[in-house]
């Protein structure tokens, strides 16, 4: 189920939402949490029955290790508790390998071998790259004795939470756990909900009426045209620049404020991450959750920088492979990782030699080492990347065909909406928007205004709903909402990973 479709909005949240707290109000707190766990799962079925089963098995064989993890901890059983939490890791890892990179393994086996080993064409199981992280995350805590136990009820509830389930952000079992544990959570809270709905309204305009108008013009570069002049491969790779910023930061921002709505409070993922003046930066800025995770349970294993530069620098190259191996099971996702990963290790040497860089420059250097590398992000193959590439180095100013200059009305029902938006503007003027106005409101917005973490916290601070931000939130509301129900909903790029 999607979280910008109306059957979210209009029928799935507000009857979870009705119901969860009506058990709480009848004191079933029991019956609460598992209501909370069954619609979730009903959440996850909504997209494919098919692996539920598989979600399901997952959770029974992590929640049996983390158990036994505890138990040895109190009893000090005579099995090696590493030897076990291994198995753990070894189950997720084999579930996650097999489920996605199967494929990607028997096609490079055949190409290298010149075999002809039949492919499984298997389906990507929904959210198996998310749940697998945040229940080795689970198991690694449990080894390291920084979780309690909790019965299979309440780990259920951890791993199905529907706000985080699909796509993140990545949680720890004791920043969430403890939340439903408190009695305040479990009673309405109407100052909880304003945060909420405010947080889901920038998320779903994030979604419905940015990331998807800049996904037009990044498909039709990426996937549609067979060649790009200079001006079209850059038009292509800034609006997928944009788009998966405002994809998935507008996902991130709805499952916070789904979560709002419950008094549960999931960790910020996003912290204007194209500000950033180096590729440090970026990466404490953007999908700050994972970050997180290859962080303390790979980069810190590996031996972080305890071990020399030398190590340093292999380990922070070896996990930002993973994290791109992570993303998907193709060679440009792998790529993608290992130039973040160089970056990352040149960084450290710019800095330990005591050099620095004007603040613009910096900035300029890091946007466009992203924007480059998110080319290999979004290519289906190594051509199409290619193609783009090689656009954006060429010296053909002019361009060949017009699509990247069509007006905004090309989009298709956007452009009645945003008349409705702009009710000021005339026709005339509307139907000039074309796409280097929308990718000046992508800089513009990511640039230039406070991100959704820093508006929440000013909401908060007003200690009350005020008309201004009432106003706002009615706004963005309803122009995400008029979008949303007047086109076909489309799927956050993260459900592919």
């Amino acid at each position: 189920m999607l979280f910008n479709s109306a059957i979210y909005v209009f029928l799935f949240l507000p009857i979870v939402f009705g119901v969860y707290f009506y058990l709480n109000h009848k004191r079933l707190t029991e019956a609460g949490k598992a209501f909370l766990v069954l619609a979730s799962l009903f959440f996850y079925a909504w997209w494919n029955v098919n692996y539920l089963p598989l979600i399901l098995v997952s959770m029974v064989v992590n929640y049996t290790i983390g158990r036994e993890l505890a138990r040895h901890r109190r009893n000090r059983r005579g099995y090696s508790p590493k030897k076990l939490l291994a198995v753990g890791v070894v189950f997720n890892l084999g579930l996650l390998g097999y489920y996605k990179y199967m494929d990607f393994f028997l096609e490079n086996i055949n190409r290298v071998y010149h075999t002809h080993i039949p492919l499984l064409h298997l389906a990507l199981p929904l959210a198996i790259s998310f749940y697998t992280f945040q229940q080795i995350s689970y198991l690694v805590d449990s080894y390291r004795e920084e979780t309690k136990e909790y019965d299979f009820l309440n780990y259920a509830l951890f791993v199905t939470f529907f706000p985080q389930l699909i796509a993140g952000p990545i949680v720890h079992h004791a920043e969430m756990m403890p939340q439903f544990a408190k009695a305040k959570n479990r009673v309405k809270n109407y100052y909880n909900m304003a945060l909420g709905l405010f947080v889901f309204a920038i998320g779903l305009f994030k979604k419905v009426v940015l990331a998807d108008a800049f996904a037009v013009w990044a498909t039709q570069g990426f996937d549609l045209s067979e060649s790009l002049n200079f001006y079209e491969a850059w038009l292509t790779s800034l609006s997928y620049t944009f788009q998966i910023y405002f994809d998935f930061s507008g996902y991130t921002d709805m499952a916070i404020g789904s979560a709002l709505l419950f008094n549960i409070r999931l960790p910020a993922n996003f912290a204007s991450p194209y500000k950033s003046l180096n590729i440090q930066d970026f990466w404490r800025r953007w999908h700050i959750t994972l970050s997180r995770f290859l962080k303390d349970y790979i980069y810190i294993p590996l031996g972080g920088n305890r071990k020399g530069v030398l190590r340093t620098h292999t380990n922070l190259l070896l996990t930002f492979l993973i994290g791109g191996i992570w993303h998907g099971a193709g060679w440009t996702f792998v790529f993608w990782g290992f130039l973040h990963g160089i970056a990352l290790v040149i960084h450290r040497i710019w800095s330990s030699l005591g050099f620095r860089m004007h603040y613009i420059i910096g900035w300029f250097l890091t946007f466009q080492f992203i924007n480059v590398t998110w080319v290999f992000f979004r290519a289906e193959t190594w051509d199409d990347a290619l193609k783009v590439l090689r656009g954006m180095a060429s010296i053909e100013l002019l361009p060949t065909d017009q699509w990247f200059s069509r007006p905004f009305h090309a989009v298709g029902p956007f452009e009645n909406h945003l008349h409705e938006m702009f009710i000021l503007l005339d026709t005339a003027t509307l139907r000039s928007v074309h796409i280097i106005e929308w990718l000046l409101l992508g800089f513009v917005i990511t640039l230039g205004f406070s991100n959704s973490n820093m508006l929440l916290n000013r909401f908060e601070q007003c200690k009350k709903v005020s008309l201004g931000w009432l106003f706002f939130t009615v706004v963005v509301f309803g122009t995400a909402l008029s979008v949303m129900t007047s086109q076909t909903s489309s799927e956050f790029l993260y459900f592919n990973f």
